[in-house]
């Protein structure tokens, strides 16, 4: 037996019949096709094509569009065994957008926590990370802080400063490399 091309196929999105399938005229008959109800594995695929979701995600939303809590699990479970649904790949894609929208490892760390990933799926998302080149804190920090503020006015403006380290800290930075961010660019 040889794999579908199809990601759809796999999960019973398609009919050979030629009465099943997505609405349109048949053959020359004037009826319409009748519309095939989606399957909850062609529901959770047609949430994966759009974007990486985790095991808890996936299921929370296939329950909200109706889906019977164990068709759900199962549906999830072919999802995850067809490698179309991967919690590591998850984290990792998920801290690579938030590191690179400019927010800090502890806010990062807070959200893949939300979506109730284990330790050790965050923590290898973070040496993803790392691996990358991607992992240089303060370095981000600093990045921050020269895009949005005008840091020659540091060495003046203690408020500033104040101001600056707090914009960190709410970004999910720790305080040590909001203090040192800010340092370094007064230094300059």
């Amino acid at each position: 037996m040889t794999e579908p091309h199809d990601p759809a196929d796999a999960v019973g999105a398609r009919s050979e019949s030629c009465d099943a399938g997505a609405s349109g005229l048949t053959g020359g008959t004037g009826k319409r096709r009748k519309r095939r109800e989606m399957t909850p594995a062609m529901r959770a695929l047609s949430l994966l094509v759009r974007r990486e979701h985790s095991r808890p995600e996936l299921l929370r939303k296939l329950e909200a569009r109706g889906v019977d809590s164990e068709e759900a699990v199962a549906a999830v479970e072919q999802m995850h065994a067809a490698g179309w649904q991967d919690d590591a790949r998850f984290a990792a894609s998920l801290a690579r957008s938030r590191a690179t929208g400019g927010y800090g490892p502890l806010r990062i760390e807070a959200e893949l926590g939300s979506h109730r990933l284990t330790d050790s799926q965050i923590a290898a998302a973070f040496e993803s990370l790392a691996a990358d080149g991607e992992a240089d804190w303060p370095q981000r920090a600093r990045d921050l802080l020269e895009r949005r503020y005008d840091v020659g006015a540091f060495a003046a403006d203690p408020a500033l400063r104040r101001k600056a380290v707090e914009f960190l800290r709410r970004r999910g930075f720790d305080g040590d490399t909001a203090y040192g961010a800010v340092r370094a660019l007064q230094a300059g």
